[in-house]
């Protein structure tokens, strides 16, 4: 399975939200770094073919995927980042709505929502209406119903929002699980999520792409480069004035403050990197 992205650009009146991205992803989880407004929500948007490209294309083992029409749209899962629900469906009905919409038959729909509730940990609500659950399991049933289809291409935008941390690790585990087979395609915050399940990321900067690299790869360019140095409150605002500070701690004998660059005035001992080290690195360098 290969989704080949080349020279992509997408344009709002004269502002360009995508210009010119080209990149290729096969099976694994394909994560993507971006601050708000990078336009990673307008790539996931077209990969999904719920919004077309000004120019460029996207080639599913080269073949056009608007032109492919209902033939791609069968095999992706897509949970988009405002996920809408109708509040008077049980988990039920809802899910065996969107396995209608899907194609899925009616058999078989049965016994796939039995199983994705069960992932998802909703099976004890399989009765009830949505509007009675909380925003971490209405976002939990958004999960389900991209999962529906048994897609070999799933897009999940900021899919653990709402998620509780055992939630979050239970989740992350299935996605390793599900990933051998499937492309995944995963627009996340929260950076934890992706430093234990991605095997790729994309890094993504005013529309443009930055790197398309591995965890690896991105970790070993920070190797001497991340310090971390005990200080007090006051020291701590003069840090961050010289310095690129990527994370301080609160601890009982001080703020442990780790530094990206050079040595802060001679202090402090080298740490392993970590991926929200290489966020801040690549968002304020690259």
């Amino acid at each position: 399975m290969e989704l080949s992205i080349k020279n992509l650009t997408k344009v709002y009146g004269k502002k360009a939200v995508l210009n010119n991205i080209s990149l290729t992803m096969s099976n694994g989880i394909v994560g993507i770094l971006a601050p708000n407004g990078a336009g990673k929500t307008t790539l996931l948007n077209i990969l999904s073919t719920v919004s077309t490209p000004s120019s460029g294309n996207v080639y599913l083992n080269r073949r056009d995927i608007f032109k492919m029409g209902e033939k791609y749209r069968n095999i992706i899962g897509y949970l988009p980042q405002n996920f809408g629900v109708y509040p008077s469906f049980t988990c039920e009905k809802f899910l065996t709505y969107f396995g209608v919409l899907k194609g899925i038959s009616k058999q078989h729909i049965d016994y796939k929502i039995d199983e994705l509730l069960e992932i998802v940990s909703l099976k004890d609500v399989k009765k009830k209406k949505i509007k009675t659950l909380s925003d971490g399991m209405k976002r939990r049933m958004g999960i389900a119903q991209a999962l529906l289809n048994d897609p070999k291409i799933l897009i999940l935008d900021e899919p653990t929002a709402s998620l509780d941390p055992n939630e979050r690790i239970k989740f992350r585990d299935f996605l390793i699980e599900i990933s051998k087979s499937k492309l995944i395609i995963l627009s996340t915050h929260i950076v934890s999520d992706l430093e234990s399940t991605a095997t790729n990321l994309v890094f993504i900067k005013n529309g443009q792409l930055l790197s398309h690299i591995t965890p690896e790869e991105v970790l070993k360019e920070l190797e001497g480069k991340v310090f971390e140095v005990t200080t007090n409150l006051d020291e701590l605002k003069e840090l961050k004035k010289k310095y690129l500070v990527s994370h301080n701690i609160n601890r009982k004998n001080g703020i442990a403050v780790r530094i990206i660059g050079e040595k802060p005035n001679n202090k402090g001992v080298i740490v392993e990197p970590n991926l929200e080290d290489a966020y801040i690195y690549h968002y304020k360098y690259l």
